[in-house]
């Protein structure tokens, strides 16, 4: 099915208010959240989840072991410029983005919307999307994501890979290798968009066999005690 006749919701709600004493910095919240701490003082901690390459900071909110795999909700902060690296697809994932606070600019398909506080926007499977920063502070979004399926891995497997600006070849190679192994192991959470998927698939594939040949190699082997 074409990209721009997949079904694509934009809807607004009303938010309640924060309280003034919620009325700080969104990196400041962040960092409250990792630390697990609420008003019942029940939450479990999480640890902030960092997304080396487009700057996402990432709080489980509600983890999908919480809701027999049926529901992701966590809390997504984006600093001023920053923005995923390209666009994407969830194959059977609906990802809902309720803006708390900052301003986002979202394409889907061949839409774009800016999207500002208590705004939410809902990303139907399949459809190809891009979102970064459009202002000039800290972004803060409630994101929902249906099934969990194994996102929770894939935000962890993201957060150790490297992303040094000045990185020699040999380490932007391997990053490359990194990248689709990623996407082959983690395929039902992310691909790239449809009219490419088919082009991209094999060859990922591909590089990922010739990755995982090179992290064995890598592999010290038994000690060789001859004299």
């Amino acid at each position: 099915m074409p990209i721009e006749n997949r079904r694509e919701d934009i809807r607004q709600i009303q938010l309640p208010k924060l309280p003034e004493a919620a009325q700080h910095s969104a990196m400041g919240e962040c960092d409250s959240r990792s630390r697990g701490i609420s008003a019942s003082g029940t939450s479990a901690p999480h640890r902030p989840i960092s997304n080396p390459i487009s700057g996402e900071q990432i709080i489980i909110h509600t983890s999908g072991a919480e809701t027999n795999g049926t529901l992701l909700i966590f809390d997504l902060f984006l600093p001023p410029g920053k923005h995923v690296p390209s666009w994407h697809t969830h194959p059977i994932q609906e990802e809902r983005f309720t803006i708390l606070a900052g301003t986002m600019r979202f394409r889907l398909g061949w839409r774009s919307i800016l999207a500002a506080p208590n705004t939410t926007v809902v990303v139907s499977p399949g459809v190809a999307h891009w979102f970064g920063n459009a202002g000039s502070e800290m972004v803060h979004a409630r994101v929902e994501v249906r099934p969990a399926l194994q996102t929770e891995a894939l935000f962890a497997t993201v957060a150790t890979m490297e992303a040094e600006a000045h990185s020699s070849i040999g380490q932007q190679v391997r990053r490359l290798f990194a990248i689709a192994r990623l996407l082959v192991t983690f395929q039902q959470e992310v691909a790239a968009p449809s009219f490419t998927a088919w082009l991209l698939r094999p060859v990922l594939a591909v590089v990922a066999r010739l990755d995982r040949r090179f992290a064995s190699a890598d592999m010290p082997g038994p000690t060789d005690d001859r004299s």
